[in-house]
C-alpha cells in the first residue's frame, strides 16, 4: 500500500453536499459520513454504490477519508461491505429494542485491532484521534472515531435504520422525543401501518380453533 503524507487532520470537517429530498433524513457533522456510508446499500430497489473495488475507492476519496495517491487492497470491499452491514444490524437491533445481533458485535470488534488511533496535539494543543494506517485501515478509524464522539456527544444514539423491513434506510431522528420509527412516514410509516392492519383483519376474520376433528 502507497504510503501519503497527510498534511491535515484526518477526522475532517465534512459536510458532503445532500440532494435537497435528504437533508431533513441527514445526520449532523461528520456523523453525516457514517450514514451516508451504511446507506451506500439501498435496500428496497436493490441498488449498491460500492459495486467493486474502485467504486468503494473512489467513494472514500470523495469524502477525503483516503487520499488521493492511497490505495485499496485485495479484500478490502468485503471488509467494507462487512462494516457497513454490521454497522446496519446494530441500529435497526438497537431500534427494535433487541438484544444486538452478536454477529454484528464480533464483525465491529475485530477491526479497531487493525484500525488503530492515536492521539495527536494540534498546533492549538488541542487532542485529536486520528488513524495510525492508510488506505481502508485508515478510512474505518475515522468512521470509529466519528462513531465514538458521536456516542459521547449524544447524537449517535438518534441515527436509526428504518423500521420498514423492506427499506432499513439510515436516518438520524431530529424529533423531539426520539420517537421516530421510520426515515419516510409518508411511504414507509404508512407501508407499515398497512401491513399491521392487514395482520389484525386476518386475525379477527379467522375462525376460532375449537381444537374438534371434523
Amino acid at each position: 500500500m502507497q504510503e501519503i503524507e497527510r498534511t491535515s487532520s484526518p477526522v475532517r470537517d465534512v459536510t458532503p453536499e445532500l440532494p435537497p429530498s435528504d437533508s431533513r433524513r441527514a445526520a449532523p457533522g461528520r456523523l453525516e459520513l457514517v450514514r451516508q456510508f451504511i446507506n451506500t446499500a439501498d435496500l428496497e430497489p436493490g441498488d449498491d454504490e460500492l459495486t467493486d473495488l474502485a467504486a468503494l475507492q473512489a467513494w472514500l476519496r470523495a469524502r477525503r477519508l483516503i487520499g488521493a495517491r492511497e490505495r485499496l487492497d485485495e479484500g478490502d470491499l468485503e471488509r467494507a461491505l462487512t462494516v457497513r452491514e454490521a454497522l446496519r444490524r446494530l441500529l435497526e437491533n438497537r431500534g427494535a429494542g433487541e438484544a444486538i445481533d452478536e454477529r454484528a458485535i464480533r464483525s465491529l470488534n475485530a477491526l479497531p485491532a487493525c484500525a488503530q488511533m492515536r492521539v495527536r496535539f494540534d498546533a492549538g494543543g488541542a487532542p485529536r484521534l486520528e488513524p495510525v494506517g492508510n488506505g481502508l485501515e485508515g478510512a474505518l478509524a475515522q468512521l470509529f472515531a466519528i462513531i465514538e464522539r458521536a456516542a459521547s456527544e449524544g447524537t449517535w444514539a438518534r441515527l436509526k435504520v428504518c423500521a420498514d423491513h423492506g427499506c432499513r434506510w439510515a436516518y438520524y431522528d431530529h424529533s423531539k422525543n426520539r420517537s421516530r420509527s421510520w426515515c419516510n412516514m409518508a411511504v414507509c410509516g404508512n407501508r407499515s401501518k398497512a401491513r399491521e392492519y392487514r395482520r389484525r383483519q386476518r386475525t379477527v376474520e379467522a375462525p376460532p380453533d375449537t381444537g374438534q376433528a371434523t
